[in-house]
Order: structure tokens, then sequence, then C-alpha cells
């Protein structure tokens, strides 16, 4: 579980994007954008990760944060449902997109989630099934596309992973 209160608790900011999520707080953001306060604590000191559509972003551009390492192998389950949990945040006029992909250790990715567009501005929750065979460790990769506004952003929060994983 992750609730970016003091750290990125072992998600790590891709190398092959263009700019890195960010930590940060709602009583440190400028007036619309993002949150008004983060999803674990209700709160604007509380933390979370964002991306924000800006001058130094041009639209397209991607920033990618990745999970640790995860494996499916469990020798106590027959049937084990691998899951990730969390919260986003997904709101203005021009925002990019939130693109989840589970991303095998060849380096495989496959889409599980992606949405594009205003979602609204409060928090949502989103609960994702990972698959495989479970002889292939993974990764859980969050890649959030810059969208054409200045002010628009996409924030995440409490990303847990089920004990199966």
């Amino acid at each position: 579980h992750c609730n970016f209160e003091y750290d990125f608790c072992g998600w790590k900011q891709d190398e092959n994007d263009d700019f890195d999520w960010n930590l940060r707080t709602s009583s440190t953001a400028r007036l619309g954008t993002g949150p008004a306060t983060d999803h674990t604590l209700q709160e604007p000191s509380g933390h979370y990760i964002f991306i924000k559509s800006s001058f130094f972003q041009l639209p397209g551009q991607k920033a990618r944060i990745s999970s640790p390492v995860l494996s499916r192998r469990n020798k106590n389950c027959k049937v084990c449902e691998c899951g990730i949990i969390f919260y986003y945040h997904m709101y203005g006029a021009h925002i990019g997109s939130l693109i989840v992909y589970q991303r095998t250790t060849l380096k495989q990715e496959r889409i599980l989630l992606n949405l594009t567009g205003n979602q609204g501005n409060f928090w949502q929750h989103r609960a994702l099934i990972l698959t495989g065979n479970g002889n292939e460790d993974f990764q859980v990769v969050f890649e959030g596309i810059a969208g054409k506004g200045p002010k628009d952003g996409i924030a995440l929060d409490d990303l847990t992973f089920s004990r199966e994983c």
C-alpha cells in the first residue's frame, strides 16, 4: 500500500519518459490545479502524486511511474486474483490521459485502463485484476499524458495491491 505521505514507497520514475510525477500536497498547489485534498487524509496537507500540463510540457508528453516488481507465484492458492486498487483525480477542460499498464520483466506491456478527458472534480477509485500465467514477474505502470490546459492535471493516491500479489 502506498499513500505517498512520506515518499514514493518503492515506486520509481521511468527513465524512458518526458517528465516526472511529483509528490505534493494541495496546500502547495496553485489554485485551480489538482484536488483540494488528498484521498488518504482528506486534508490539504495530505500527499499524493501529480502531473500537470504546463508551459514546460507539450501536449502528448508522458510521465511514467512503475511499481516494484511483483510476483503471482503463490503455492497456497490454486486460483489467486492479484489486483490493484487506486484512486485518481482528473479534472480540467483540456486534461490529457491516464493509462495503466501491466509490464512483464521482458518489457512487454498490456493496457489495463485508458482514461482520457475530464473525469470530474473528485477522487474516484478503480480496481484492476492483474493477469498472467503466474510464472513471470511483472510491474504496474501508470502513465500520465499531458493535455493542452495549463491548469489541468492528473493525481493518484492510495495505490494498494492485494495480498495475492
